[in-house]
This record gives structure tokens, sequence and C-alpha cells, in this order.
């Protein structure tokens, strides 16, 4: 120790102005905070409010790390990483004063995170498993510390008690006790359940000795193993050094090039900057007296004259017990004492001026106080953190359906009250959401455009192709959508129709099987239109009442699957009843008799189209296709634009008086007043078609009366049999179900319970964020009792 003390006299003599190349100063410390010593200035740092504050956050990071603070917020760590054989065992057993295993292979096989105390009087250390993963490496809601054996007060018995504690970890579904009494020839051939863990071995040492600092020990990286193997060990360092708040310790041997180290191509990745890695170089002393150009490389590398190398904090060097000197079991001083004569006689490391970059003493001060910085600089972020974590996790809870507080059965019985009572409101049309109603009503319209387009085709001529549909007696409107079974008829496909229709009629009289026929050609096909508009009423129906169950019932599971089948049962007994309904009203204008009281509106539409389709008769050229009159509407016919057969416009300015002006005029002279055009029909030539015409103004007036009709008639019959029907039974139905299926069971109460039960997800999903704001409470705590303490 001697040797030591006088090197860091030398050291402080030598670089009075020259502070550790350890940025610490440059990470601000909280307000009142205690300044660091010198690093090599002679104070009992233990006992100094430096060496207090150091200690109580260290003792904070342990606590905020067994609560698993550091799965949901980033806490300041250090973390060691290297290859195999790069030193980084040594590097370990150098820094702690325990030793750890030494196998073969792979030694490290899940974290060891090492909390090291000076704030005691002799050794001792204790072993716990930090649980926080289950076996398949998914992490747990809530982590859990379990006590690994006694208290250690013998520095040999560490190492037995570590493997044990790491065969513990490896396999997860072993009582952990089972590992305690374990030799270590025994657990050398123990056939471990994982190869690697995500949970950590936590290492507690109270050594008057060491200096306060807590750091994680990850496996070594592999190259020779299995891919996977290799894999897991590489995913596990990315996981650890990716945080922003973790100091990467990456070892380095010095006996090979710095670019093929592994640790070092992960810290660039994780930490582009350089600005939280620090190189720990190795085994200086195994480049011989001839390598001049390595040391003279590595010495740049220390000095910080490397170009190609260059980090922040820098790089330190370290001269680490070989195999013989582990044999001998020296002291830490002792261990000490042998590399700082190292360093101190051995060229080129004894002509470095940065003194403090050489030997463990100088490297653990500065770590350590580059992570004091470092917590006390996260301290405000992390506060902030948690209350933004519960704050979003109170929020995830308020949106959660609350727990039930009601009665089981009033709450059963309530929801269906209230299911019924919101589907009448849509049935009638009452409810706020105009869904229902609104989607009906438009596929109502459709269906009255396609009953529309079933009106007979009649054009009174001999070639009725040649000449434009006769769709309005006052040639206002021409189908644009006419159904594809309606059949274009000209006055000899009439003919035809009263021919095959005649039996034992006397002369001049028109088969009532003529008409009957024609009006069945149209009224056939009201059955797809009417059809089409029930099935798209049933799904709009459907989509409701999903939306409603859903709204009613869908925050209890087993509520909502059973009352959703009764319901949809209730549904399906509707639409069938409707269905029938609809088939019922179809018949009464599909099948015989043909029938009307609306004799005077019957009337009148015969009229105007016998008038009508006389006066086209009369005028062919003026309706034949395609035919366009200037100044004349236009209309579609075989989706083209062409002109109605109104009479000529008269040109702007001139006086100009239509024929059929001139003849009521005349005939309003003589005495025939209030005469239409249409009546001048009358005054027409008898033509040999005149049954033929009446049969058509029969059937095309009788097709209006029945339009009418039916285009009301099939709406009201939905909304009745189906809609209102099913408003009117489904709270007695329901109710009747629910009390027939409780009573054959054991309890009535138990079965209303049953179906609140709450949905195993949610119950999970609640646990789960309970739980976590339980865990968050806990770290908000513990981080402001550290405040209040400041």
């Amino acid at each position: 120790m001697d040797l030591l003390r006088n090197r860091r006299k030398q050291a402080v003599s030598t670089e009075p102005s020259v502070e550790p190349s350890l940025d610490v100063t440059s990470l601000p410390s909280l307000s009142g905070s205690a300044s660091p010593p010198e690093p090599w200035e002679e104070v009992d740092i233990s006992s100094s409010d430096y060496a207090r504050r150091r200690r109580e956050l260290m003792e904070m990071m342990v606590d905020l790390r067994s609560m698993g603070a550091d799965a949901l917020i980033a806490l300041p760590c250090v973390v060691v990483i290297g290859g195999q054989s790069a030193g980084k065992s040594s590097l370990v057993e150098a820094v702690s004063g325990i030793n750890v295993p030494r196998d073969s292979g792979t030694c490290t096989r899940c974290p060891m995170e090492c909390n090291m105390s000076s704030h005691a009087t002799s050794w001792s250390c204790t072993i716990t498993l930090r649980i926080g993963f289950d076996s398949n490496g998914l992490d747990l809601q809530k982590p859990t510390n379990v006590r690994f054996g006694p208290k250690i007060t013998d520095r040999s018995e560490f190492e037995v008690w570590l493997r044990r504690a790491q065969a513990a970890i490896l396999n997860p579904n072993v009582p952990s006790s089972t590992f305690h009494a374990k030799t270590i020839e025994e657990l050398r051939n123990i056939k471990n359940t994982l190869k690697f863990s995500r949970n950590v071995v936590c290492v507690s040492i109270e050594d008057p000795d060491a200096t306060d600092l807590s750091f994680y020990d990850l496996p070594g990286l592999i190259q020779n193993e299995e891919a996977e193997m290799v894999t897991l060990v590489k995913c596990l360092a990315e996981h650890y050094i990716e945080k922003k708040n973790t100091i990467i310790l990456t070892t380095i041997p010095m006996s090979d090039d710095m670019e093929n180290q592994q640790s070092m191509s992960l810290a660039r990745a994780a930490d582009p900057n350089g600005e939280r890695t620090i190189g720990v170089l190795t085994k200086p002393d195994t480049l011989g007296t001839g390598a001049i150009n390595q040391r003279r490389k590595w010495v740049e590398i220390i000095e910080g004259c490397s170009e190609e190398h260059t980090l922040t904090h820098g790089f330190y060097c370290v001269r680490l017990p070989d195999d013989a000197e582990r044999a001998q079991r020296l002291s830490r001083a002792e261990s000490q004492r042998r590399a700082a004569e190292y360093f101190d006689t051995t060229s080129p490391w004894k002509d470095v001026i940065h003194r403090h970059r050489f030997g463990i003493p100088g490297f653990v001060s500065d770590i350590s106080q580059l992570l004091i910085r470092m917590i006390e600089k996260a301290l405000p972020r992390l506060r902030e953190d948690v209350d933004a974590l519960l704050a979003k996790c109170a929020k995830d809870i308020d949106e959660l359906p609350p727990p039930l507080e009601n009665d089981p059965q009033i709450e059963v019985l309530g929801r269906v009250n209230t299911f019924c009572d919101d589907f009448k409101s849509f049935a009638n049309g009452s409810h706020e959401d105009k869904r229902l109603a609104q989607r009906n009503r438009a596929l109502y319209a459709i269906f009255k455009r396609d009953i529309r387009g079933t009106a007979p085709d009649f054009r009174p001529f001999n070639e009725p192709e040649d000449y434009v549909p006769l769709d309005d007696t006052e040639e206002n409107m021409t189908l644009t959508e006419r159904d594809p079974g309606v059949k274009v008829m000209g006055i000899y496909d009439i003919r035809k129709v009263i021919h095959e229709a005649i039996g034992w009629e006397l002369p001049n009289n028109v088969p009532y099987q003529a008409k009957s026929n024609l009006i069945a050609q149209f009224t056939k096909l009201w059955v797809a239109p009417s059809e089409r508009c029930f099935v798209g009423v049933n799904k709009v129906l459907d989509q409701v009442i999903d939306t409603l169950i859903s709204t009613h019932f869908g925050r209890f599971k087993v509520l909502e699957e059973y009352f959703g089948n009764l319901i949809r049962i209730q549904v399906d007994i509707c639409k069938a009843r409707a269905q029938a309904a609809v088939k019922t009203a179809l018949e009464l204008e599909t099948t015989t008799p043909h029938y009307t009281q609306n004799t005077h509106y019957l009337q009148t539409l015969r009229e105007k189209w016998l008038a009508y389709y006389k006066t086209v008769r009369s005028r062919p050229s003026m309706y034949r296709a395609p035919i366009r009159h200037i100044g004349e509407a236009e209309f579609v016919f075989n989706g083209q634009k062409s002109n109605s057969a109104k009479s000529p416009v008269k040109p702007t300015g001139v006086n100009l008086e239509t024929p059929e002006s001139k003849a009521l005029r005349a005939l309003a002279e003589a005495g025939y007043a209030s005469l239409r055009v249409s009546d001048l029909a009358r005054l027409l030539p008898p033509d040999s078609f005149e049954e033929e015409l009446v049969v058509m103004a029969d059937v095309r007036a009788y097709y209006h009366v029945a339009y009418k009709r039916i285009i009301d008639h099939i709406p009201f019959t939905i909304e009745h049999a189906l809609h209102h029907a099913l408003a009117k039974q489904l709270s007695q139905s329901l109710l009747t179900s629910l009390l027939t299926d409780a009573a054959s069971g054991p309890s009535f109460s138990e079965r209303m319970k049953e179906l609140v039960s709450e949905d195993a997800s949610i119950a999970q999903k609640r646990l789960m964020l309970s739980t976590r704001k339980e865990r968050l409470l806990n770290i908000r705590r513990r981080l402001m009792t550290f405040s209040n303490g400041i």
C-alpha cells in the first residue's frame, strides 16, 4: 500500500492542474450535492459527505432494480461486456474482490448484478435470485426476489454458492433450495433446462476495502458455439447496452487487434459517438519487448491520441493476476501492488503521463464517480418517466369496464330491459341512432324504383321496337332502369294474347283471361325486388342487433354469448314470419282475382292511356326512335338521350297556334267547353285495333293502381311483421328463457353470478395494470424518499 500511496502523491505533484480525463465534471449534479474528492487526494472518503451520498444513491438503485424498475424505466447502470479470453472474468474479480467460476467454455450463463458497499467493518456477501422472466423469456407482471442461501462471510465459499445460484436460475422448474447443498462436481454434471437466462443473480458485497459501485457482468461473447447460443448471448448484451443511461465497459485484450473485438462492434452500434463507452485494456504483459509498434499504438489509445479509437471517457489499462498468481490466492492489496509496480517499472507504460489510467484503483474510483454523476443527472427524468407511466397506467385502468358493484340479478335483468327498450326505440325511429330507419328507407326507395321498372312496355305499332317507349301519358318522363323481364309488346302482340285467351265468349267480348295474363307478366316480376329488399333489411337488422348486443352485454362475455344466442333465435323466428307475410302480400297481387275498389282512379287512368295510345297511333312519325324536335325536352331511350314526342314548342317572339289549340278553341266557340287535348282522341275515326288499344289501356291503368299498393304494402309488412313484432315479443321471450334456464339449475343466484362473471382477459389486464401501478407507486415513493432527504 505504501507503493500505491507514493504513486498517488507523485501523480498529484507532477500534474497539479490535470483532472481525470473521465468527463465526470461535465455531468451536472443535483443542487446541494457534495462534490467528489480529487481522484488521488488523501482523504477518508468512506466518512465524507460524498461517500454518504454515493452510498445512498447506490442503495436506491439496488432497491429500484429489486422492484423491477429497470423493466419500466432506464436506470443508470454499468455493464461489463467482452469476449471469451478477453480478461473479463479477471476484471470482475479484481474490481469486486470475489472469485467467479472459470470452467472451460462459457462460464457465465446469466447476468450477474454486483453491488459493492464500503459501509462495513468486515467482508460479507448475500446472493439473491431476481426472477423477472418466465422460462420462455417473457416478462413477468411482477419480479420476485428470492434470497439464495445464507449470508457468506468466508470469501473462499463464494464461488461454489455463485455456481449454485446460476444452476438455480438455469433450472426454473426446480426449487432453488435444491441446489444449496450441491458440490462443484455435482453442479458440473447437471443438465440444465435452459442454456441461458435473462434472470439475474444479484450479489451484494459489503467490504470495507471496496469502492461503492454497482455493475452488471454479462455472459462472455462467444463465437465457436452453436449458432443459437451465439445469438442468445449477443442479443442479451445488446439488450443491456442499448439504454442511454448505461455505461458500457468493454474489455479488450491487448494481445489482439481492437478491430477484432466483437464487444467494441456492439458498443459502437449502441453508442456511435462513444459518449458512454469506456475501454478496459487487459493483458498488457502479453506484449513482448519486440512488439514495439503494438505498444506504441496502445499508448496512443491510452493517451487519447488515436484518431481511429476515440472515446469520450477514454481507455484504462489494467494488469490482472495470471493463473499462477490466482493459484496463490493473493490478496486484493497485493495484486494491486504488483500491478502498480509493473506499470511504474515497465516501458512504455511507465512513461505515460496520465498515471490514473493504469490499474484497478483509479479505474474503479473514476467509474464510481461517473456512475454517481449519471444517477444524479438522471433522477429528475426518472421521476418524470415514472409519473408519465403512472398517468398512462391510470388511464388504461379507467378505460377498462369497472368491476361489478350491483347484485348479479339486478345487473342481468337491468341489462335485458335496457336492451329491449333500446331496440324498441330503434324500431319506431325515436332512438338517437337513426341507422335502422334511415337505411331501411333507402332500401324501400330502391324497392319502389325496381317495381316502377316492371311497368308494361306497350307500344301500339306493328313494329314496336322502331318506336320510343311510352311510359307516361303526359310524356314527362321515361324509365331509365327497366326490369330485364319486361318485354316490348306491339299491337299484334296484344292481339295474339287476346286470341290465345278466347274461349266461348260472344263476339265483341275480349276475354278477361287476356288481361289477367298480361297483368301476371308484370306482377310476377315483383317477387325478386321484394326478396332483395327483404334480404337488405335483414342485413341492417343483424348489424343493429349485433351492435346492441355488444353494447349492452359485451362487458361480460358469458352474458353476451348467452343472450346473443337467445336474441338471434328470436330474430330468426321473426324473420321467418316476416318472410311468410311478404310472400302472402305478394300472392295478393300475383294471383287472381285482380281487384280494386279505387275505381275512379282506375277509370281515369284507363281513359288517359286509351286516349294517349290512340293519339300516338294517329301520329306514328312523331314517336319513331330516335327522333329529335327542336326545343323539346330530352329523355333517355336505351341508354341514349332522345326527345319526347311532344308538339313543337313555339319559337320565342313568334305567335304560332298548334292544331290542337285551334281545335279546342273552335269546339269551345261551338259550346263544347272544358275539353282537353286528350279528349280530342275521341274524335279520331274508329281504329281496326280498338280492342287491342282498350286492353293496353286497361292493363296499364291496373298496373298503376297495383303499383301504388305494393310499394307501400311490402315495406309496411316488413316493418310490422319483423321489427315491431320483434320489439313486442323480445322482452317476454328473453325473460322466459332466462327463468326456465335458471330453474333447471341448482341455484338462480349462482346462475346470475355466472352470467356476469368478468371476462378472463379483462380480469387479467386489470390485475396486470394494478400490479404495474403498485410497482410504479413503490418506485415513485423510493425516488421521492431520496429526493426529500436531499
